[in-house]
């Protein structure tokens, strides 16, 4: 194990090249990447994507004010309102170029192979035939014609379009002035100062946002922050009241156990132990802000599914419709996953075991068991060929397990 502190980028590739370490991982936007390219394109490799979630999150009731370009009550008032409604947060979805937001992480080439759309992996589980995210599709499309034609596959933005986000904005900005909004909405968002990747992605969705929906409509207040002020008015917020922002990237979630109630629950008003992260509020208090969202029947939505015992197929459908909902909702917004970005690696490809949950698998990264090592960097076509022959033998495993399922059930 080496330890690496982050600040230098380029480190972990010339350790790699030195014989330091077995695996490294790149950082296409870094000053040194074009040259690195030059030298070992053939041996840079993308990884799979993994089952940690990364997204925007709305905070619906914001109380604290410490850090805001806000510079009335009018305009907090505003914020507040526009928040609540829907077709307004629909907007910031459709609104936000994800891809170039990803690519400031994983460079032009790599930045959809990061991309998520759904919080609940779209291959994450299946019943009947269908993945979690063909389920979700067919719930989707029953809220308008918005979602007709949103692909919510993983490695693509399904999400962005700038012409749904102008027509959710116009029917948005006409029931929000019969409230007395004024315009522009400003939206704070905190982001980590000495996070160089972190700051250009957070800029880049203020670019994205603030052309599709013009300035005189929507600003985004970026407030740079250091890292334990971030932390505190965010993630180590004891309370609701100490969420001092308006939308967030530091929110994430990776699953603990092969069901949709793994990432769907922590949301819930009633009892969710992310609420306050994610949305701004405290779970189990009643709050009207959630009310007035409609957090409560998604609430019902899940107790209903988790209730489903039986039945998976029933179970994960009901599951669905939740996280159906909360895609309409706008709520939460999904961006990338936690891999799918590039390594050099001497690790003999697919030799460690795979999960998306659970202690044994890549979702803990410290797992090495099985793990075989060669001799020299894994080529891009050694990867390709080994990850379709692993794609073929889990495809026939997953099938010879449901067919057995099935006999126990009849």
């Amino acid at each position: 194990m080496s330890f690496w502190d982050g600040q230098d980028t380029s480190k972990p590739a010339e350790n790699f090249k030195d014989g330091s370490l077995s695996a490294a991982r790149l950082y296409p936007t870094s000053a040194s990447f074009a040259e690195l390219e030059k030298e070992m394109k053939d041996n840079i490799v993308y990884t799979q994507q993994d089952s940690t979630t990364y997204l925007v999150g709305t905070n619906i009731d914001r109380q604290s004010y410490k850090y805001t370009s806000k510079t009335s009550e009018e305009q907090k008032t505003s914020t507040k309102k526009a928040l609540l409604n829907k077709d307004f947060r629909q907007a910031i979805a459709f609104g936000f170029d994800r891809t170039a937001y990803a690519s400031q992480l994983n460079g032009q080439n790599g930045a959809s192979k990061i991309l998520r759309n759904i919080f609940v992996p779209p291959t994450f589980v299946q019943a009947d035939g269908k993945s979690f995210g063909d389920m979700v599709k067919e719930k989707l499309v029953t809220y308008g014609d918005e979602w007709k034609d949103v692909n919510l596959a993983d490695a693509q933005d399904g999400l962005y379009n700038p012409e749904k986000a102008k027509a959710e904005f116009a029917k948005a900005k006409a029931a929000l002035q019969a409230e007395g909004v004024t315009f522009p909405i400003h939206l704070d968002m905190p982001v980590d100062q000495t996070a160089t990747t972190k700051v250009q992605r957070v800029q880049s969705m203020k670019q994205s946002l603030e052309a599709t929906l013009g300035t005189d409509n929507v600003i985004i207040d970026i407030q740079q922050l250091q890292k334990d002020e971030v932390l505190n008015v965010t993630l180590f917020a004891q309370t609701a009241a100490g969420e001092d922002w308006d939308l967030s990237d530091n929110v994430g979630w990776g699953p603990d156990f092969s069901d949709p109630s793994t990432y769907l629950d922590i949301i819930k008003p009633s009892v969710g132990e992310n609420t306050r992260t994610y949305l701004g509020f405290d779970s189990g208090k009643d709050n009207e802000a959630a009310k007035k969202v409609g957090l409560n029947d998604y609430d019902k939505m899940v107790n209903e599914a988790g209730e489903e015992t039986t039945d998976v197929t029933k179970r994960y459908n009901k599951y669905a419709e939740a996280q159906a909902w909360l895609t309409d909702s706008a709520l939460v917004i999904p961006t990338t996953s936690r891999t799918g970005r590039p390594i050099l690696s001497k690790m003999v490809p697919f030799t460690l075991p795979f999960s998306f949950s659970g202690n044994k698998g890549t979702s803990d990264p410290l797992r090495y068991k099985y793990l075989e090592l060669q001799d020299k960097a894994v080529t891009a076509d050694e990867y390709q060929k080994a990850q379709d022959k692993w794609m073929k033998e889990k495809e026939e495993s997953n099938k010879k397990v449901q067919e057995e399922l099935a006999k126990h059930v009849k």
